[in-house]
């Protein structure tokens, strides 16, 4: 499923014991002496909140990237749009998750962290799950045109699309899969453009596309490693993909993003009144790429919020880029 988060506090999907000699107790296999039992993170309720992932929440913050970066006035009304679209991308993100584990149950329970999810192990019935996704989506995806933000409903609704359509076919299409799971990052970033009605720049848009492209590659590169010679079993263009090529393509991304970062960069300076700031943005925003990449190359891409919440050097990358990109914006 796109965008997954490989989270492994749920408890393993119980292995059926091996049928002992009659007279003999049964003894419970490993999985079953290891499956908790107790704890509200293992009941419905907290299986359900643990598969709609909360913690992914932070991808969402994308939706700040083009109101930020055009400098918009920091007033509750033009602020309260953009919150509203943040709210509404956690509850469609969350009802395309809960739908894509419905939909991907069997597949996740040959994965050896992805069985740990709450429908894959038995915790949230698939039922339950597709009923309280479709749920979210409506209410996530309809908010917006509520308030009158039509744009924002069409993209979270083009969003849907895409994610239900590569549960059901296009995961299966080399290179296809890549960009269907990459276009979700985009659309998080053009979302928050349309609800604050300020311009999108070209540059922007690049740096957008090409830097989700580098981190989705990043992640079938982490499940390569991860699954080996059973990746295949669980996503099929994996048996496509090989680590050379993985490498080839987040090479070109990362390139691509940082060139087109630079040359942004350098015409905003143009135009400010500071322009030095953006000029030394373009250091800690490499420094955050390089960083990036060496954590890839360890194999830690399969969740990107996790790598970002996880490594303190590339959050403080992260917050000195934002000072610095934020300084010479509202500088201008």
């Amino acid at each position: 499923m796109s965008e997954a988060d490989l989270t492994t506090d749920a408890p393993p999907a119980v292995e059926p014991a091996a049928p002992s000699p009659v007279g003999v107790p049964a003894t419970p296999g490993p999985a079953a002496a290891a499956h908790p039992g107790a704890g509200w993170k293992f009941t419905l309720p907290g299986g359900l909140l643990r598969a709609a992932r909360p913690r992914q929440w932070v991808k969402n913050v994308l939706v700040f990237a083009a109101p930020g970066a055009a400098g918009i006035s920091i007033t509750p009304a033009k602020l309260a749009p953009v919150l509203g679209a943040f709210v509404a991308w956690c509850l469609v993100s969350s009802g395309t998750y809960l739908v894509n584990d419905a939909m991907d149950a069997e597949a996740d329970r040959l994965h050896p962290r992805k069985r740990l999810r709450a429908v894959a192990s038995g915790v949230v019935p698939i039922s339950t799950a597709r009923a309280v996704g479709l749920g979210l989506l409506v209410v996530g995806a309809g908010a917006p045109a509520a308030w009158g933000a039509p744009g924002v409903t069409g993209i979270l609704a083009l969003y849907a699309a895409i994610t239900l359509s590569y549960s059901l076919w296009l995961k299966a299409i080399a290179i296809v899969d890549l960009a269907a799971v990459a276009s979700g990052f985009v659309l998080r970033a053009i979302s928050g453009g349309v609800a604050a009605h300020v311009a999108i720049s070209d540059w922007f848009l690049i740096v957008a596309s090409f830097g989700s492209l580098f981190m989705v590659a990043g992640k079938r590169h982490a499940e390569h490693l991860d699954l080996r010679e059973g990746r295949g079993a669980h996503r099929a263009t994996l048996e496509e993909y090989s680590l050379g090529f993985l490498g080839y393509v987040r090479s070109v991304a990362s390139g691509v993003t940082i060139t087109a970062y630079c040359l942004w960069a350098f015409e905003k300076a143009k135009v400010a009144g500071d322009p030095i700031l953006f000029q030394l943005s373009i250091i800690p925003f490499v420094m955050a790429i390089l960083r990036y990449a060496l954590l890839l190359d360890a194999g830690r891409g399969g969740a990107p919020e996790e790598i970002v919440i996880g490594d303190r050097a590339l959050q403080i990358l992260g917050l000195v880029w934002v000072a610095l990109f934020a300084a010479g914006v509202y500088a201008a």
